[in-house]
């Protein structure tokens, strides 16, 4: 914890004297409490009150909202807690350190109308972040680790940065699957696509909803509620994809090819020639019909059908979905020869 501890901690005793007429002296205070750490001749310094001090300085400093100097005094209760060999200690201040250190980031951000803001702050949540989850996985809890990636990621997309909060959503995902939480590692899954989609990454994201809904497959039989609900989104997530990005048939793979093939003219025959409709699977028959009119008039160029079918799929899409279907109408419009 070298690299998030850098400091000294604090305890009740300084700062309960010293509350009511606090100075503002933040500095002096911080160095008051640090010196009782310093080893004296046959005497042990107190870590757990210094703890407990720093702690209590922390929160003052917060209600003041002087956000990083309270930060840098959870630093000094998790760098305690490490001399006292308490993982759950160190791990808990280093969130919380890692907490304000992001919320001064968004403070700035708002302020300011960065929307890049300055990064130093974000850099050191991440850091925290990143030692905190690490504590967890060392204390055999990968479900807590998982949290902390879902959090920052999380705060990363809301600040418009979903290319750096990608890769927490996919280490989440990664824990929590390892962890047996299929229904959480999906949540991370369907985060993580979107940050892609939002890159303009859409091999990316089709390959992650090709695994999310594997994932989803592997669930409870006939799936139901939440795993539905991803299983129909990635269904038709990735065929529009699949429309958007056109892979020529050598470097088509064969997951994507069993998906189109449900949708294909071949398909529809079959399915009249039985006197029955396609198998439409988990999708609901009408959306089915439609996705199917929608890959059948891709394949033979008609854009005017097409234009009718995003009007009538509109509805039943997801915003996301519906800028993916706008986009395959262009690229039909104006196309780039290279997919997307």
């Amino acid at each position: 914890m070298a690299a998030a501890g850098g400091s000294g901690p604090a305890g009740p005793g300084v700062l309960g004297a010293a509350g009511a007429g606090w100075d503002g002296d933040f500095l002096a205070r911080y160095r008051l409490v640090s010196a009782k750490l310093r080893k004296r001749f046959l005497r042990k310094p107190n870590v757990s009150e210094a703890a407990e001090q720093f702690g209590v300085l922390a929160r003052e400093l917060r209600a003041q909202e002087s956000l990083p100097y309270a930060a840098w005094c959870q630093l000094a209760v998790a760098r305690c807690a490490q001399s006292l060999f308490h993982g759950p200690g160190e791990a808990q201040a280093l969130t919380e350190a890692a907490r304000l250190f992001l919320r001064q980031e968004r403070d700035l951000q708002q302020r300011l109308s960065l929307s890049g803001g300055f990064g130093e702050h974000l850099q050191a949540s991440h850091s925290c972040f990143a030692f905190a989850a690490r504590l967890h996985l060392e204390l055999g809890q990968p479900a807590l680790a998982a949290g902390l990636c879902l959090e920052l990621g999380s705060a990363l997309r809301d600040m418009e940065q979903p290319g750096q909060a990608a890769p927490h959503f996919q280490r989440a995902a990664e824990l929590l699957a390892a962890a047996e939480l299929p229904l959480e590692a999906l949540h991370c899954l369907g985060e993580l696509a979107s940050c892609l989609l939002l890159t303009r990454d859409y091999d990316g994201a089709l390959a992650v909803l090709t695994q999310a809904q594997l994932l989803a497959q592997a669930g409870p039989s006939p799936p139901s509620g939440a795993f539905l609900e991803m299983l129909v989104r990635c269904e038709v997530s990735r065929v529009l994809l699949l429309l958007l990005l056109q892979p020529p048939l050598p470097k088509l793979l064969p997951e994507h090819a069993q998906t189109l093939e449900k949708y294909c003219w071949e398909a529809f025959e079959s399915g009249l020639g039985a006197g029955q409709l396609p198998q439409a699977g988990y999708l609901p028959p009408g959306l089915f019909l439609l996705l199917q009119s929608t890959v059948m008039a891709c394949q033979e160029k008609d854009l005017e059908a097409l234009k009718v079918l995003q009007a009538e799929l509109w509805p039943l899409l997801s915003p996301e979905q519906n800028h993916l279907l706008h986009l395959v109408l262009q690229e039909m419009i104006s196309p780039s020869g290279q997919g997307a």
